[in-house]
């Protein structure tokens, strides 16, 4: 049996995709099949890692698939200007699988859901970086009133069965 607290630590370069259809641009580092093998063996689906880039904590980060057992964790702008680096530079990473990781939802969004079950059960069904893309969208509002509106369109689109993207799609449409 293995240990759930399984730490890896290796050096490597921040990378950056070319043209890669929406990860066109991303900076990312790349997770080889023998360490990612290491925190969840077996595993060939995306999941959440917690640890450190350099000495910098993180948690809730997402490891996704990339073919022959390698996974790929992105490294978003906010995280490269904390570090201070950018694609090329040499990065030590410290991860262990983050198995209790869970998105909170905000309470007004679920005083929300506790008058629409339908929608909360719908989007409780959602794979939980779906359910943080929602989240954080709500989150990053800068007023009551566009918080508001987001949880509306939150629960509108659970009700549809939306995707976020497609919510957002919908929403663009309806403004032209």
């Amino acid at each position: 049996m293995r240990d759930i607290d399984t730490m890896i630590e290796f050096s490597t370069m921040i990378l950056q995709f070319g043209e890669m259809g929406e990860k066109t641009g991303w900076r990312y580092i790349e997770v080889a099949a023998d360490l990612a093998q290491q925190l969840k063996p077996g595993n060939k689906k995306s999941f959440r890692v917690k640890g450190f880039l350099d000495s910098y904590p993180i948690s809730g980060f997402a490891l996704m698939p990339m073919g022959e057992g390698k996974f790929i964790m992105p490294i978003k702008a906010d995280i490269r200007k904390a570090i201070h680096k950018e694609a090329g530079a040499m990065l030590t990473v410290k991860l262990q699988e983050h198995a209790d990781f869970k998105v909170d939802i905000p309470t007004d969004l679920q005083e929300c859901f506790d008058f629409d079950p339908e929608a909360s059960y719908q989007f409780n069904s959602l794979v939980m970086s779906h359910r943080n893309y929602f989240i954080k969208w709500i989150e990053s509002a800068k007023t009551d009133e566009t918080r508001a509106m987001r949880i509306i369109n939150t629960v509108n689109a659970m009700l549809r069965k939306w995707s976020y993207n497609q919510m957002i799609r919908e929403m663009r449409k309806e403004r032209e």
